[in-house]
């Protein structure tokens, strides 16, 4: 009966996720569940407006709400028992609040990249994620261990979630790739436009690591001690990715 509990919980939660994205015409790989909580399979985040992101990824908490609400109305009209609403209470509140811990890929660790995108540059974003999740990993797993008795969930899970975030920090390169080429082909949404002070011995690459989302940035660098040179992020796009200049420094480019 509480597996039951726990999947039709984990299954409401990962099909508000998924019926977002769908509104959004996301592209959804799979989406899979497990013990207090799942996983939607997406290429989308870090690519869509953070606003679009947020929904969905909320879409997926907000469904605890009427969880609650159903879960009252069959207690009160006497359609299920006191333990059993109990236990139905209790698996959803620790799901909601697992899933909302900051941590990625949970719920409450998008939300905090998401916000992180925003403030720092994507590819410190990216590093500062990861690494903050890896960290809470090993606190949490270290007070359990020394708090709390040894339990085979709780084992999975924090295995899960280290594997999980392992295997994110080998991929950010590509994620951030991924981030470049929307910008390069004119899908980014800008809200505004922010100019970077860089100095002209940085690689496009070294340029492309302060960019920041739903920014379209102006590039200036010192051409003398009286002038400077303007340059969009296009041209700096274009160089890379059509022309290959990978290792040429961007005062020599322009």
């Amino acid at each position: 009966m509480e597996m039951m509990i726990i999947f039709a919980i984990v299954f409401i939660h990962e099909m508000g996720h998924y019926l977002a994205a769908k509104f959004f015409k996301w592209r959804v790989k799979r989406v899979m569940l497990w013990v207090f909580g799942g996983v939607m399979e997406t290429e989308e985040h870090g690519n869509r407006r953070v606003k679009e992101e947020l929904i969905v990824t909320l879409a997926g908490p907000i469904q605890h709400i009427p969880i609650y609400l159903v879960l009252h109305a069959l207690f009160y009209l006497e359609l299920i028992s006191e333990p059993l609403f109990q236990t139905a209470i209790w698996y959803n509140t620790v799901i909601l609040l697992f899933n909302l811990l900051p941590i990625w890929p949970l719920d409450g660790g998008k939300i905090l990249f998401y916000l992180l995108s925003v403030i720092l540059p994507f590819r410190k974003a990216l590093d500062a994620i990861f690494l903050l999740s890896l960290s809470l990993c090993a606190f949490l797993s270290i007070g359990y261990i020394i708090f709390y008795p040894f339990t085979l969930t709780f084992t999975a899970i924090m295995i899960f979630l280290f594997l999980e975030n392992r295997l994110e920090w080998k991929r950010r390169f590509y994620v951030f790739m991924r981030f470049l080429m929307v910008r390069y082909r004119g899908n980014e949404t800008v809200k505004k436009i922010e100019p970077l002070y860089l100095p002209g011995n940085l690689t496009l690459m070294d340029v492309f690591n302060h960019f920041k989302r739903e920014r379209r940035h102006l590039i200036i660098i010192p051409a003398n001690e009286r002038s400077v040179k303007r340059i969009d992020e296009t041209d700096c796009l274009h160089a890379y990715f059509r022309e290959k200049q990978y290792t040429k420094r961007i005062k020599d480019l322009f």
